[in-house]
């Protein structure tokens, strides 16, 4: 079938967008390094169910491989300006049967990437992915604000007698030291926190803003809760999104955030901070119509990948 990247020079690449691969982390030269995983802690009854992510979100970028200098409206210019380089070092190897082992290679792996001076940028895979990366930051000395833009708020001590699962995300990392604050944008309809999860994540400092408020009256709270100049860990779970735009998700739940809110709150907090990873999770192929989540989430991590690369 005929293609928008066929018409304007695309043709196959493995990388997302035909950026240049980094398989050895040791030889980086870039600011930016993608790097995809197909799951990380798996509960025994679901295993990586979004093992496809990372290959279906580059897959639909691959259509605009041969435009890389072409301007991309959602920034005012390209995605990469000049000078500034990014990479993708492809995937983590995962095991279903090895949690431990997959936490350490991840674990590793951005903690490479951090020490080369670049920012990671995570595909998952779900997300479970990110405890990992928050672990890698607190190895590299790096004191974090977490922002996580997700429909839950992923605060279960434990799901299935795990701990470090995708239920327990922000949980964890409120234990994390280095972790100085967390705000969670998004939230709505029922999902699988319980009334005491709520509470022990208000008692630990947790500054909430619901979809509902979203909708309302904008990103800005959010934004205003984000300290000047402080160095910020973004992770969005791609069920943020309303499913209109976005029903690739396991469990779609209406009134999420729209595509320019996201944008919006994510170029405000480059300016008001300095965005020092970002993980994109929970992009589940099986549940996509018609490609339409994937394309979303394509155009979503390249507009994000050039406001990290103009920061600064």
């Amino acid at each position: 079938m005929a293609t928008l990247g066929a018409m304007f020079g695309a043709g196959r690449v493995e990388t997302f967008m035909g950026l240049p691969a980094c398989r050895d982390l040791s030889a980086l030269e870039a600011r930016i390094v993608v790097m995809g995983a197909a799951g990380c802690t798996p509960y025994p009854s679901v295993g990586f169910y979004c093992a496809g992510g990372p290959a279906a979100i580059r897959a639909a970028g691959a259509a605009y491989a041969a435009n890389l200098g072409h301007v991309d409206f959602d920034l005012g210019g390209p995605m990469l300006p000049d000078g500034v380089a990014a990479v993708d070092a492809g995937d983590i190897e995962m095991h279903e049967e090895d949690p431990e082992g997959n936490r350490a290679r991840l674990r590793g792996a951005v903690l490479q990437v951090l020490g080369k001076g670049a920012v990671p940028v995570l595909l998952g895979g779900d997300d479970s992915l990110p405890v990992p990366m928050l672990q890698a930051l607190g190895d590299a000395g790096r004191r974090v604000t977490v922002l996580q833009i997700d429909a839950h708020i992923d605060w279960r001590e434990e799901v299935q007698g795990e701990r470090w699962g995708l239920s327990s995300t922000m949980r964890r990392a409120s234990e994390m030291a280095h972790v100085e604050r967390i705000i969670q944008v998004g939230q709505r309809g029922i999902g699988s926190a319980r009334t005491a999860d709520l509470r022990d994540a208000l008692a630990a400092g947790v500054e909430f803003v619901p979809a509902g408020e979203v909708a309302r009256a904008g990103v800005w709270r959010a934004v205003d809760l984000i300290p000047e100049g402080s160095e910020v860990v973004i992770c969005l779970d791609v069920d943020a999104l309303d499913p209109s735009v976005m029903p690739a998700v396991i469990g779609r739940t209406a009134g999420g955030l729209g595509y320019w809110q996201v944008m919006e709150l994510i170029g405000a907090v480059a300016e008001k901070g300095r965005i020092v990873a970002f993980d994109m999770v929970e992009f589940m192929p099986d549940r996509d119509i018609d490609g339409m989540g994937a394309m979303v989430a394509a155009q979503m991590l390249a507009g994000v990948i050039g406001v990290i690369a103009r920061q600064g």
